[in-house]
């Protein structure tokens, strides 16, 4: 029988070891070269570029594009009176003057939010400004809509004719506002992918009356710098002086 030295003894118990390190730092060096990888796909945070659409410019309604509200009033009365006409005749005799009464009563409401909407879309430009923390979008001759950039649904008005309150749908900006005598206004601002083009969608509903929806679409353009510049100061209230040319 061979005996076998100490020589031979230890080669047998250290080569196996020696080929799974160097399997385990093979291993570790392709799982760190592919880790090195993967980073540089990455995309980097940006904290200075803003979590939302970007609104701000100024903007000029496209007439051609938008909403006629008369066209879109007629539109809509026709649609109440062939819902009207059509469960009229799914009543029996007793229900079908009822069903005609209510189909007239919608055409008179209708009228009434539609009258409102061609109101509220008076404006032909919108000036918005936008940063890190909010929306403002200012309306010649209305008040401002404003919004934070955040997840949340926030309250940015209240008083006793009514709330308003904005959040975020996705890449919708929404605000809802409620007046007092149960008619809700709700306006939906998105923009464009090249951000030269905005659309306002405004929906105006009373109780469980057929809402009156109008579509306005805006151009970006380069509004001419004010005349004058003015502030508001503490001793004496605002002070507007004339813009250097």
């Amino acid at each position: 029988m061979r005996i076998i030295t100490k020589r031979e003894c230890v080669s047998f118990v250290t080569g196996p070891l020696l080929f799974i390190t160097h399997a385990l730092l093979f291993l570790l060096v392709t799982l760190v070269w592919s880790a090195s990888l993967l980073a540089a796909d990455l995309p980097v945070l940006d904290l200075d570029k803003p979590i939302r659409p970007n609104f701000s410019g100024s903007w000029e309604k496209d007439f051609r594009r938008s909403d006629d509200w008369e066209t879109e009033l007629n539109r809509t009365i026709q649609q109440i009176q062939r819902e009207a006409e059509l469960l009229s005749r799914q009543s029996s005799g007793g229900r079908s003057s009822g069903n005609l009464r209510s189909g007239r009563r919608g055409r008179s409401n209708v009228v009434d939010l539609a009258r409102l909407a061609e109101f509220i879309s008076r404006q032909s430009t919108m000036t918005i400004t936008q940063n890190n923390n909010e929306v403002r979008i200012e309306r010649e001759g209305d008040a401002a809509l404003i919004c934070g950039l955040g997840e949340e649904i926030m309250e940015s008005f209240s008083s006793k004719h009514g709330t308003e309150i904005c959040g975020w749908e996705q890449r919708q900006l929404v605000f809802q506002i409620s007046l007092t005598d149960s008619v809700t206004i709700l306006h939906r601002f998105t923009v464009s992918s090249n951000n030269q083009s905005l659309n306002l969608v405004t929906s105006i509903s009373s109780g469980n009356s057929t809402p009156f929806n109008l579509i306005q679409v805006f151009q970006r353009y380069d509004a001419p710098p004010d005349e004058f510049n003015c502030e508001q100061t503490l001793s004496r209230g605002i002070v507007c002086r004339q813009t250097q040319s």
